[in-house]
């Protein structure tokens, strides 16, 4: 008697399976179980988006060089009374070494008296590259704190009330956006200058807030229409409690996303203003005003352009590769395309 080979049957024992049949089902729990380590232990939504965080390599290392720079910023010359390692400052003279240019070598690898150089008049220009990097990275955060905290409240409170309170918050959100943020930015900056680099940054954050708002107010009148939110209405819970607790929380992605994206976007603000003359000004120093005092030197000493444009660069990219990661943790359907 002939034997029929069944092409389905497996000789240890184990049932058929079609592979045409898998369900898009299991491809998610798939991805879901390697988010979770293939373990059985649970994990709370924030553990999950922290463990995807984590895995995303180009936002760990654009958060590793980010640390390395505020770092080097912050302890090289130091911060007010507290002093730095790094022996020289941003005012005193020093005698040209090596006709003013960078002492730094990568090969034999040697930091030299004056690492990136100095400038024209002989200051040494790695302390002014690092005091304009502390200037450019505390506006930068706290432009995207300021703007962050009122485009939050302004879109909740529009997407949540409704009716005349968000035909008022939107308006004026239409209003602050048909002005242009570098021309509004820059009429403030020249009313509040020799107000400080504090005044400066809050000027910047109470126009850089309108993108945000409209993202929230967008997310919030999705929210306000989930089971979750009608309970809390139905058992009394007011409304600032309902959106503090119950809908913030759930669009906090989009919020968090956003904020990295702003402080990106304040580093270049602040750099485009400096330059023009409107933003942080002498005896003080930022990147942007680096860039802007030394700009006809690009062709005699390149490199007291190179040095502050090559850290304006990076930090923005270094925030604008962590808001990916961040965008991907909150939303790893967007890794799935």
């Amino acid at each position: 008697m002939t034997s029929h080979h069944d092409p389905h049957h497996l000789d240890d024992g184990d049932a058929p399976v079609d592979p045409d049949k898998t369900t898009p089902t299991d491809d998610l729990l798939t991805v879901e179980d390697d988010l979770e380590g293939k373990t059985d232990k649970s994990y709370s939504q924030g553990a999950l988006v922290l463990r995807r965080f984590l895995r995303h390599r180009g936002a760990m290392a654009a958060l590793v060089v980010l640390l390395f720079v505020v770092l080097l910023a912050f302890t090289s010359i130091g911060i007010g009374p507290i002093p730095g390692w790094w022996g020289k400052n941003t005012v005193d003279l020093y005698p040209q070494v090596n006709m003013g240019r960078p002492t730094m070598q990568l090969w034999p690898f040697q930091i030299g008296e004056h690492p990136f150089g100095q400038d024209t008049i002989g200051k040494d220009y790695f302390a002014l590259v690092m005091r304009g990097a502390q200037i450019s990275l505390f506006i930068a955060f706290t432009v995207g704190i300021v703007a962050t905290l009122i485009g939050t409240t302004i879109g909740a409170a529009a997407g949540y009330v409704r009716g005349i309170v968000e035909a008022f918050l939107m308006r004026m959100t239409d209003l602050f956006i048909i002005i242009p943020t570098l021309v509004l930015a820059a009429v403030l900056g020249r009313m509040v200058s020799g107000g400080g680099v504090w005044l400066l940054a809050l000027m910047l954050g109470l126009v850089s807030w309108t993108g945000l708002a409209r993202l929230v107010r967008a997310e919030v009148l999705s929210l306000r229409e989930r089971e979750f939110v009608a309970a809390a209405r139905a058992i009394g819970t007011p409304t600032p409690r309902i959106i503090v607790q119950h809908i913030l929380p759930n669009a906090l992605g989009t919020i968090v996303v956003n904020a990295t994206l702003l402080i990106s976007a304040a580093i270049l603000t602040e750099t485009a203003l400096s330059f023009l003359g409107f933003g942080v000004r002498p005896p003080d120093t930022s990147l942007g005003l680096l860039i802007s005092d030394y700009q006809n030197a690009l062709t005699t000493r390149p490199w007291l352009f190179w040095w502050p444009g090559a850290f304006i660069l990076m930090i923005a990219l270094c925030v604008n590769f962590i808001g990916d990661g961040l965008r991907d943790a909150f939303d790893p359907r967007q890794q799935m395309d």
